[in-house]
């Protein structure tokens, strides 16, 4: 009787809060992670929350606060002034993919494309995505590398996949 009673519990939860995540945006997802203070920032900085809460779809792959911080020193500093507003919004469109790439949808790709899916961001850049391990893997325009921590973060305008580094375009 009490594992029923834990199971029913758990099943209401876990339909409550999907529920509650449909109906938030990406920036949304972002805001709600104290792991994603840095991009909320750098998003805030660069003009994109309207863009970001608009319908979509979106598929970002938003790096944490320990990816910000790899970054050479005063690098995000320099980055969040005003007179950096355009190359801040480069880098950060360059984490977005229009369109809904759930993780299954992404591996496919990876599989279909025989190792690799180069995926077209919104600033108009690439990203090499394939398989390390078991793990999504990005590999950027400058060489530069990002695993894939967590993924299928559901928002109502798109999808949000955790990663952990920052990735950059030419």
């Amino acid at each position: 009787m009490k594992m029923k009673f834990l199971t029913t519990l758990m099943i209401a939860v876990v339909g409550l809060f999907g529920t509650v995540s449909a109906q938030k945006t990406v920036v949304d997802i972002a805001v709600g992670s104290k792991d994603h203070s840095t991009l909320v920032a750098a998003v805030k900085a660069a003009g994109l929350v309207e863009t970001l809460q608009s319908a979509g779809p979106f598929t970002v792959f938003a790096p944490t606060n320990a990816a910000f911080a790899k970054l050479p020193a005063g690098t995000v500093e320099t980055l969040l002034k005003p007179e950096n507003k355009a190359t801040l919004a480069k880098i950060l469109t360059y984490h977005v993919v229009a369109g809904n790439l759930d993780a299954a949808a992404v591996v496919a790709a990876i599989k279909a494309g025989n190792g690799k899916a180069v995926v077209k961001t919104v600033s108009g850049g690439s990203l090499t995505a394939s398989l390390k391990d078991g793990k999504v893997i990005l590999t950027d325009e400058k060489g530069g590398v990002a695993t894939v921590v967590a993924t299928d973060i559901k928002a109502g305008n798109g999808v949000v996949h955790v990663i952990d580094t920052v990735v950059l375009p030419k």
